[in-house]
């Protein structure tokens, strides 16, 4: 299982999304961090300003980096954002 840490503009985005929303992009997330390999899931981004990944749950991105540490995979979730906003941060 893969750590995850929440960035305080994430914990943010997170709270102002609609409740069944925010469950699922947590619910997302948690099944990316028992996967042996969560970046499989992911796509890498072109402008490593937002972050180095982009994980997609419907019409949402989770933009995130990783940590390599040994075999220790930290995600560090930096913004949840609806796909026309999260681009043109």
């Amino acid at each position: 299982m893969h750590s995850v840490i929440y960035t305080a503009s994430a914990r943010h985005d997170l709270r102002n999304l609609e409740k069944v929303q925010a469950r699922r992009i947590v619910k997302k997330i948690s099944f990316w961090t028992v996967q042996a390999n969560p970046l499989k899931f992911a796509k890498r981004l072109t402008n490593p300003a937002m972050g180095e990944y982009r994980f997609r749950v419907g019409d949402y991105r989770v933009l995130f980096d990783v940590d390599h540490s040994g075999n220790i995979f930290v995600l560090m979730i930096l913004r949840i954002k609806h796909r026309k906003d999260v681009y043109g941060l």
